[in-house]
């Protein structure tokens, strides 16, 4: 399940799942696991930090749920979590494992994992837990083992009509980018509702768009966006070089938002021809996290090293990739950054703090204060469709 999803749910009965914390490491984010903590429950979500794909369920507090087996109850205020009652409920497994310095003794079965509190004697147990012994925690995942285990593939329940986006590739010539190759899954089927999910699997499409497509060209590629949202006024044009000389448009630029992508696609007010890319990365510290889903976009670099050979290399940029990491390829930019400080109009304060954009081929990378790039903005000249693809025609060759 998507991380957003799950926030969706929590948020919908909010009367009744209170107090939710979110949790993460500021400075390295895809270092730990993304957590949203149900404080009142005694539950945690543990979602991948680079696909943020729900992996782990951890019951921390089992005094606060109730839990049952095949429809029968293992956990309640009238049953004791014991380890006896674990065997009535689940039965036999391989032999459990002691941890000496958290004081645990781990028992596991396929995707489900005890942990018993055995503080209480002196001498742990080579293989047997002490009659008595209660569960401290309790840990759902995928696979044999939860220190191997990965975030699973999306389930069908979860595509709600929506498509995905497993990757995104930056289509580029020699002057910089030309469009974007989409990898796309979807859930296709009998329909919706009961009874019908086993007759649904999950579809891979690909899409191209590319700068200068027409908005009925993105349509019939990508389907309708979640949002058409028009922009009021362009707050970056003082940064142009003569910003007095441009003339106002009587009509205004606008976005289709592909949130479930995590893409935007700016269209020219005048001609609805694509005139940009934003692609997110929905990194947890950012002012825009959780409205869009991550991209996971890979932009190929050719790097001419110096010296008299000229050889080049092949480079990629991807969703991981840090501000500094990037300047050892394209180099430093010239100019300073543009300072850029969101808030709501109903709310001017931003607990997150500026973003840094920097300009480099073509591209606009918007850097937070960890290093890390919440956006990349591709822009390109325009151009007809049909001239487009026509090149990308003929460079695949």
């Amino acid at each position: 399940m998507p991380l957003a999803q799950a926030i969706a749910i929590l948020q919908k009965h909010c009367r009744i799942i209170k107090n939710v914390q979110v949790l993460y490491s500021e400075q390295t984010p895809l270092g730990h696991d993304l957590i949203l903590n149900l404080t009142q429950d005694g539950i945690k979500l543990l979602f991948d930090a680079a696909n943020q794909r729900l992996k782990v369920i951890e019951v921390y507090d089992l005094s606060k749920v109730k839990l049952k087996y095949c429809g029968v109850h293992f956990n309640s205020q009238a049953i004791s979590p014991t380890i006896e009652q674990i065997d009535q409920s689940f039965g036999a497994t391989h032999p459990g494992v002691y941890n000496a310095a958290e004081q645990l003794f781990h028992l596991n079965f396929r995707g489900l994992s005890f942990s018993f509190q055995l503080d209480s004697w002196n001498e742990a147990p080579k293989y047997e837990i002490p009659h008595g012994a209660m569960v401290k925690r309790m840990h759902i995942y995928t696979g044999n083992n939860l220190q191997e285990t990965r975030a699973p593939v999306m389930p069908l329940a979860c595509f709600l009509g929506n498509i995905f986006a497993e990757s995104v590739d930056v289509l580029r010539d020699a002057a910089g980018p030309v469009g974007l190759k989409l990898r796309l899954l979807t859930a296709v089927g009998a329909g919706c509702g009961p009874g019908v999910m086993a007759d649904s699997k999950v579809r891979s499409l690909e899409r191209s768009i590319y700068f200068g497509d027409s908005c009925q060209d993105v349509l019939s590629a990508l389907g309708s966006p979640h949002k058409v949202f028009y922009k009021s006024e362009d707050k970056m044009k003082i940064h142009s070089p003569s910003p007095h000389k441009q003339v106002p448009s009587k009509c205004n630029d606008y976005f289709f938002n592909y949130f479930t992508l995590g893409v935007d696609i700016l269209f020219h007010s005048a001609t609805h021809l694509v005139k940009k890319f934003v692609l997110h990365t929905n990194y947890p510290g950012h002012y825009n996290f959780n409205i869009y889903n991550r991209c996971d976009f890979k932009i190929p670099l050719v790097i001419k090293k110096e010296g008299a050979d000229s050889q080049t290399v092949d480079c990629l940029l991807t969703t991981n990739s840090k501000w500094d990491q990037i300047q050892e390829l394209l180099g430093h930019p010239m100019e300073k950054p543009v300072v850029l400080h969101r808030s709501s109009s109903a709310n001017n304060t931003n607990p997150f703090g500026s973003t840094f954009c920097f300009g480099l081929q073509r591209m606009i990378f918007e850097v937070m204060q960890n290093n890390h790039i919440a956006s990349v903005t591709l822009y390109g000249a325009h151009r007809t469709a049909s001239q487009t693809r026509l090149e990308s025609s003929s460079s695949s060759h």
